[in-house]
């Protein structure tokens, strides 16, 4: 049994319409005088219920060190609506997008050789969810956890669904668009979830376009379509063009290059997550020395 003080509370910050809004407490067990996050999930009916046991669920398959673990859950009534309690360990180091802001506000960006570092943490938690056969379907800089040693952590595994998906009629197509319009953010989402074919087959390979958002925010300061997103302009027809990548002299070209084959919009051409791990393993870092690149 779990004894906790609360500390503070943030909302879970949202960028598009979902079911079950959330807030996450900063707590204290009483027992052994560490800081937890508890995720409380407002649930307003047995749908929502079923989506926070689910993420709960997801939780479960793994123990990876680049995937925040769940230490308990529970499911709590507030009379006739009910809130799901989800503690997990709390990551001193915030979020990669609170770290690009700061840079950003700095006039800085982000250096080659922690580019690689964090990149391939983010991998190797793909790399696991991919091998279970599931597909995290939410990727983007605020569900990636840094700790103290930069090391990333995937966290928000509430839209984690089985990898393949096949779709044979009109009305499956419809189903899974209208489901990521619901569950995966639209300025990471990938080009075959805007219009998705009546004769298809979706895979993991979604994950890989968001993780090419997730690198170009890192080298750039903020996602290839979060300014689109922000304007009003339409993202569904911005993703079906090629991307362009600002040309740039901070970064090698393999790495620019591994981020134009992410962002393919074939998904049949875009490497798999191991892949990318094998590519990264052969990049070589930045110079030692180069901290921070000045606009």
């Amino acid at each position: 049994m779990w004894v906790l003080q609360q500390c503070d509370t943030q909302p879970t910050p949202r960028s598009a319409p979902r079911r079950g809004f959330s807030y996450v407490d900063l707590v204290e067990g009483l027992r052994d005088g560490r800081f937890y996050a508890l995720k409380r999930i407002l649930c307003h009916d047995k749908e929502d219920r079923q989506a926070a046991l689910h993420e709960v669920e997801m939780h479960g398959l793994f123990d990876h060190p680049n995937i925040l673990r769940l230490v308990a859950h529970c499911m709590v009534e507030k009379g006739a609506k009910h809130e799901a309690w989800l503690l997990l360990p709390y990551v001193k180091g915030g979020t990669l997008w609170r770290e690009v802001e700061a840079l950003r506000e700095k006039g800085t960006f982000m250096p080659e050789q922690r580019i690689l570092l964090i990149l391939h943490g983010i991998c190797s938690g793909l790399q696991a969810i991919h091998g279970k056969g599931y597909a995290h379907r939410d990727l983007k800089p605020t569900n990636v956890l840094l700790d103290e040693d930069d090391r990333p952590v995937l966290m928000d595994l509430g839209s984690m669904n089985r990898a393949r998906i096949e779709v044979n009629s009109s009305q499956e197509a419809m189903a899974v668009q209208d489901w990521a319009a619901q569950r995966c953010t639209i300025s990471y989402r990938a080009p075959e979830l805007f219009t998705v074919p009546s004769q298809c087959v979706i895979d993991e390979r979604t994950d890989i376009w968001s993780l090419g958002c997730v690198l170009y925010c890192m080298m750039f300061g903020e996602g290839p379509y979060d300014a689109i997103f922000q304007k009003g302009d339409s993202v569904a027809l911005a993703v079906q063009n090629p991307i362009v990548v600002p040309p740039t002299t901070r970064y090698s070209a393999a790495l620019q290059r591994l981020l134009s084959s992410m962002m393919t919009l074939n998904p049949q051409e875009r490497p798999s997550i191991s892949d990318i791990l094998h590519q990264l393993d052969g990049l070589q870092p930045a110079p030692a020395g180069q901290d921070t690149t000045q606009i």
